[in-house]
């Protein structure tokens, strides 16, 4: 009971110091007003265009496709960032490196080394009786694109730090830097796009770094979505959670941990019975998982059970298909934090004393019951050592897992799995999350066999000596 008491009140220490610590980053990832208004205050000393927002002053959405700002006649709305271009020819012919325009009447900014040009069609200027050449004008357009195009960077390149002289154009083709940049080309029926060439090269690719996109509207022709802040926002983030990793996880390691229980105290009772030249043998069989890279090791297991090996096809023919698939995790899992649990219980039994198994034998003891009663006790501590270094390793595998079972959502996409594709895929408040989400468990199950060894400890130093005491009490009698 004292146990549990105890276990308890750690644990809710423990979550509660780790909620404070780490919902502080989440608030960055809540608000993307924050990091814009922060580059706006730095940058207010250095780029004549961004000094009069502030974060109260503008109304971003969510998905930072659009923008109004207060005091501003227009707004941003289809924003997008062009973070690459296409090189490829079309239909046989090489247009030149092209960025793909929202629209017919959409401005683009493209982005080169050392400046950067606004492309803002004539007709469109003219529907909203805009001045491109206006001081004006340029100042609020700069401003809107900085604050937009840093909520949707995604730690990106952005516009604020290129520190490029802008240049204004409503002219279709501009020469710049060596490149020719062409805008409003249809190369598809009904797609535009913005070109860059130099004479007969065939890939102008350095003629830009990225380029942005969108449509100019009426401020109050543009609708925007704000996202929620603080708490509204954390719970909405909870609530659309792909939870399915986590599952994934706690599964594929219950079940693995299991298996590396049974066959590292099997495999460790194997080799300490065996002759040394097996022994040999054996240990380097067992122990080659641990050194091998990971990535090696699923690529064997991809070859053992694929169906180009006699067991892969074996299997196939009885309708056992494991490389993709949960099972395939599992194994993935147990192959890696097997040596773990074997290199450390096997050193456990390894220094028991012969003598007292030997005496055990004499008194007909078979050796089921001496494993059971004599060798795992004593060596308990470190099993329990080798079960935490077995479920770490499976819990935290990720390049075997991946190459052996893939990175199948609800099957086998495990917590390291999901924090690696989320934090590249742009989502980093979902990868901060899953990690969080590692450390608690990781910290729970060692926390919990680190008492529990304590207490069989505590419990095994008071035997001898409750033992000695009982002989002098008996000693005492006679």
């Amino acid at each position: 009971m004292k146990l549990l008491i105890g276990l308890k009140k750690t644990v809710r220490v423990f979550v509660a110091c780790i909620l404070c610590v780490c919902l502080f980053p989440f608030t960055a990832f809540a608000d993307d007003s924050n990091d814009v208004a922060a580059f706006l205050a730095q940058e207010k000393s250095n780029h004549e265009f961004a000094e009069t927002a502030s974060e109260d002053s503008y109304v971003i959405s969510e998905a930072a496709d659009s923008l109004v700002v207060d005091g501003s006649p227009f707004g941003i709305a289809k924003f997008s960032r062009l973070n690459k271009g296409t090189n490829r020819a079309y239909s046989g012919t090489y247009y030149g490196y092209r960025y793909a325009m929202v629209a017919q009447d959409g401005f683009i900014v493209v982005n080169a080394k050392g400046y950067s040009i606004v492309y803002i069609p004539a007709k469109l200027a003219e529907s909203l009786s805009i001045d491109i050449s206006n001081a004006q004008f340029q100042r609020e357009f700069i401003e809107s694109l900085q604050i937009i195009d840093a909520a949707a960077s995604n730690g990106g390149q952005r516009f604020d730090k290129l520190n490029n002289e802008v240049f204004f154009t409503s002219a279709a083709q501009v020469n710049m830097g060596g490149y020719t940049y062409s805008f409003g080309v249809e190369i598809e029926e009904d797609y535009y796009y913005a070109t860059i060439t130099q004479g007969d090269s065939q890939d102008c690719s350095a003629g830009a770094i990225y380029a942005e996109t969108g449509k100019l509207l009426p401020a109050e022709e543009v609708s925007v979505a704000a996202a929620p802040t603080g708490a509204a926002w954390l719970a909405r983030f909870l609530q659309t959670l792909d939870w399915s990793p986590l599952w994934v996880s706690l599964k594929t390691t219950g079940v693995a941990i299991v298996a590396i229980f049974i066959l590292g105290l099997l495999a460790a009772w194997l080799t300490v019975k065996v002759p040394n030249r097996v022994k040999g043998i054996l240990d380097t069989l067992f122990t080659i998982p641990m050194v091998l890279p990971p990535t090696v090791c699923g690529f064997l297991l991809l070859m053992f059970f694929g169906n180009s090996s006699v067991t892969g096809k074996w299997l196939i023919e009885h309708g056992i298909d494991i490389v993709f698939t949960w099972p395939a995790a599992v194994i993935a899992c147990s192959v890696v934090g097997f040596p773990m649990m074997y290199r450390t219980v096997r050193g456990a039994f390894e220094n028991l004393d012969a003598n007292m198994l030997d005496a055990a034998r004499t008194l007909g003891w078979s050796e089921l019951r001496i494993f059971l009663s004599i060798m795992m006790p004593l060596s308990w501590p470190s099993i329990a050592a080798g079960t935490v270094l077995g479920f770490a390793r499976a819990m935290g595998e990720f390049g075997c897992t991946l190459f052996f079972a893939g990175n199948a959502a609800g099957i086998t996409q495990t917590l390291p799995i999901a924090i690696y594709f989320n934090w590249m895929g742009g989502r980093p408040e979902v990868a901060i999350f899953w990690a969080i989400v590692v450390i608690i468990i990781s910290f729970l199950v060692i926390l919990f066999i680190n008492i529990y060894s304590a207490r069989t400890q505590k419990y095994s130093a008071k035997a001898p000596r409750k033992l000695s005491r009982d002989k002098r009490h008996e000693g005492g009698k006679q």
